[in-house]
């Protein structure tokens, strides 16, 4: 396994990037960009890389789908920590370009529902269509085949282009959540402000299914953080859960959840315990998805 060398969601100048850099041990590491965040796992699965890190959620658009598929399924991956980074978007155009030439635009799709309202107020006939990551789209009105990207501002030398636009956000205080993801190993220490990620799919669809799940984490006190549903893929009505709860699990508490989980669903995976991150702001980005 190469352990010097950790990938992310690129190309170049995406929010993951930036993200990433605030971690101390990032420093030491080759940070290697990947196309999309199933090529950037599969890199730590086929041990080209001792970790990546990926958006898992955003506070405007909720769960990153491809990332919790990604995690669900597969060869077991674990979570070792997570950022959590203030999002603000610039819109960014070849030089030159002014407002009135904007008339097809791109981003990640998680960046369209953070700036639709000011896409209705500012751009209504613009066309929208979506890229890999906000940097993608960028490199994409480099290369001529949109008129704008929706981008961190620090991208923008970094493909040539001029912020038309800057400070975008129809939420004022959003953030997305990353997570750095490993392969399975020693679980990081106990830090007494911790979150424990796990996968549970219930045995059978019937009523009280889901509740029974739920009040493992109730009868014990444990607090949940984040529940969210994905279809398995088999057929409809078929899902699976993704719970964060407060805790880790060398404490005996969620522990004992874990214990009664997999007595109530077969079908668990823990996806780990891990810090939580510091809610404060690591700085002003003006946006590196």
């Amino acid at each position: 396994m190469s352990s010097a060398r950790y990938a992310y969601l690129g190309p170049e100048g995406t929010f993951t990037e930036a993200a990433l850099r605030t971690l101390p041990e990032a420093a030491t590491k080759e940070l290697v960009p990947m196309r999309t965040v199933p090529a950037a796992l599969a890199a730590v699965r086929r041990g080209e890389a001792s970790a990546a890190l990926v958006p898992i959620e955003n506070s405007v658009e909720g769960g990153v789908a491809v990332t919790m598929d990604e995690l669900a399924g597969g060869s077991p991956l674990v979570i070792l920590s997570e950022v959590v980074l203030p999002i603000s978007f610039a819109l960014l155009v070849r030089p030159g370009v002014r407002i009135e030439d904007v008339k097809r635009v791109t981003g990640h799709p998680m960046a369209q529902g953070q700036v639709r309202h000011w896409l209705e107020k500012y751009l209504p006939d613009a066309y929208w269509e979506p890229a890999a990551s906000n940097a993608a789209g960028a490199r994409m009105v480099q290369e001529g085949q949109f008129d704008g990207a929706f981008a961190g501002e620090f991208a923008a030398p970094i493909y040539g282009l001029t912020p038309l636009v800057t400070g975008i956000h129809d939420a004022f205080e959003a953030v997305t959540r990353f997570v750095l993801v490993g392969r399975p190993g020693r679980l990081p220490a106990p830090t007494g402000s911790d979150r424990t990620s796990v996968v549970v799919r219930p045995t059978d669809d019937r009523p009280g299914a889901l509740l029974e799940v739920l009040q493992e984490f109730s009868v014990r006190g444990v607090n949940l953080m984040r529940i969210e549903s994905r279809p398995t893929g088999e057929q409809l009505g078929r899902y699976w859960f993704t719970i964060d709860a407060e805790g880790h699990l060398a404490d005996p508490r969620v522990a004992e959840v874990l214990t009664g989980l997999r007595r109530r669903c077969p079908d668990v995976r823990v996806l780990g315990s891990y810090p939580q991150a510091d809610r404060t702001a690591p700085g002003p980005v003006e946006t590196l998805v």
